[in-house]
């Protein structure tokens, strides 16, 4: 079945068509479509990689999936940086917007694919697959916006906060794949983990 293109292609025409139209803003529905376009190329990577190496399903989403996405998400805004240099509050919201885009596709595939007959666990996960995402972007976000005037550690830091951010990701998958209240404690960690960066980040601004 190729419905994951046909969703891509449905969510992203009247995208496209704003971006015509619109006069500003243009760059955060840019990057919202490149979240989205990354989420799209990792499943096709994915499943490649999982094929080379004969995995199934549940090895693939726990060792390949968190290093592809995450890897694939912070494309789009190296290109961003690399070829625009943008100043540093321009950088760290593209690593957000496209973290969103990607969360968003990867939900509406798995509302298709899933069916939306239980509200409450579509919920629970949309909110805790989106949290996982924008926590990710964060921790690559902290680089771009701390290592990234500095030479000596632009490509040792950013490599070092990607693999902060596929463990991160890898454990959330671990947890997730499992029955019960595990499942609910790893869809749970994103949401506590976002909320306690915003309270450090306002403490911050205050002080």
């Amino acid at each position: 079945m190729n419905y994951i293109e046909n969703i891509f292609v449905c969510l992203a025409a009247p995208l496209l068509i704003s971006v015509l139209c619109m006069r500003g803003k243009r760059r955060i529905i840019l990057f919202l479509m490149g979240g989205m376009t990354s989420c799209l190329l990792s499943s096709y990577i994915s499943t490649f990689l999982a094929e080379v190496q004969k995995a199934d399903l549940v090895s693939a989403s726990l060792e390949i999936s968190p290093l592809v996405e995450e890897v694939m998400k912070l494309f789009p805004v190296l290109f961003y940086i690399l070829i625009f240099e943008p100043n540093k509050e321009y950088a760290s919201n593209s690593i957000m917007l496209t973290a969103v885009g990607f969360a968003t596709f990867e939900n509406v595939c798995f509302l298709t694919q899933n069916g939306a007959a239980d509200l409450i666990h579509l919920t629970i996960r949309g909110f805790g697959t989106g949290a996982m995402h924008v926590v990710c972007g964060n921790i690559i976000a902290f680089g771009l916006l701390h290592l990234w005037d500095r030479d000596s550690l632009r490509a040792a830091g950013t490599l070092a906060l990607l693999s902060v951010a596929v463990s991160y990701h890898a454990v959330f998958n671990i947890l997730v794949s499992q029955n019960g209240v595990v499942s609910m404690i790893g869809y749970s960690i994103p949401v506590i983990t976002t909320i306690f960066s915003l309270m450090v980040r306002k403490k911050l601004k205050n002080n």
